[in-house]
Parts: structure tokens; C-alpha cells; sequence
């Protein structure tokens, strides 16, 4: 890779890293369950904004440190993270240009495939403690919050020149 197509790479680490702190940040018990999944929000982002660059390894290998991070089974957030990477990857030109209340209408439903996925691996497991329709709730969150999280990381991207 040539130093130009590197370029940023660093800066993606530090926001994925960033969002990995929000996953695990303590928060009260009355509201745990409306976290948003900052992670998801994080990778959909570079997926769209860099598909060239940010694709289904990145995918596997965030989900899986995502798996070591929150203890769950190994390869649940893996192969949820790669499935949605894979959709908003080969989804990106359509995407970029919706307007942002649709924008978040599709991520509702990308963050909406994460979480079922992993409750599917939880169920097959024996680990669910949530039902289906309780887990939902981050992706609801997440689809309200993806207009802040595409501006401050858009901003980032483009302050820090990742290309």
C-alpha cells in the first residue's frame, strides 16, 4: 500500500477505539439498556465513506475484538459486524446520497441486523437473557443519534485528511 492509500489509517483506529470505550463506559442501570452500539455506528460510517479502504476484514476483525471486549461468544459481534459492513459496503452510493432522515431509517435497520444476528448466536448459544424485540432499543437509538455521529466523524475525516 502506498503512503497515500494509508493515509488516516490511525485515525480510523482512534475513533473505532473511541467507540469501543462507549460500548463498555458504566452507565446507570435505568437507562444501560437505551446504549446505542457505537461500534456499529463507527463501521458503517467508514464502510460508506471509504469503501475502498474499510470492508468485511475490517469488519471481522472489529467485531471480533468486540466479542473479547464485551465477553460474549466468540465470533457473535464477528460475523454480525461482517454481515452489516458487507450490506453498507455494497449499498455506499445509494446511501450517501439519501436524505438524513432516511439515512437513519437504514441505519435503524443495518443496526437492527447486528443486534438480531448476535441475538440469534446468544439464542443458539444458550446465553440470551433479552427477548429480540428488547434489543431493538439500541438500534432505535443508534438510528437517532447517526446524524452526530456521521458529522463528528465526517468532520474528523476530513480535519485529519483520511482518504
Amino acid at each position: 500500500m502506498s503512503r497515500s492509500q494509508s493515509a488516516g489509517t490511525p485515525i480510523i483506529i482512534v475513533t473505532l477505539f473511541l467507540g469501543a470505550w462507549l460500548e463498555v463506559l458504566p452507565l446507570p442501570d435505568a437507562i444501560e439498556y437505551l446504549r446505542p452500539e457505537w461500534l456499529v455506528l463507527a463501521m458503517i460510517y467508514w464502510a460508506i465513506a471509504l469503501p475502498h479502504r474499510i470492508g468485511v476484514v475490517w469488519g471481522a476483525s472489529v467485531g471480533l475484538f468486540q466479542d473479547v471486549l464485551v465477553g460474549s461468544v466468540l465470533g457473535q459481534h464477528a460475523l454480525a459486524m461482517t454481515l452489516v459492513v458487507y450490506i453498507a459496503q455494497s449499498t455506499y452510493k445509494r446511501l450517501r446520497v439519501f436524505p438524513p432522515i432516511q439515512q437513519s431509517a437504514v441505519v435503524f435497520m443495518l443496526v437492527g441486523v447486528f443486534v438480531i444476528f448476535s441475538y440469534l448466536v446468544q439464542d443458539f448459544s444458550g446465553r440470551a437473557l433479552l427477548s429480540p424485540v428488547s434489543m431493538l432499543v439500541p438500534a432505535v437509538v443508534s438510528a437517532v443519534l447517526w446524524r452526530l455521529v456521521y458529522s463528528v466523524l465526517r468532520w474528523t475525516r476530513r480535519r485529519f485528511l483520511v482518504r
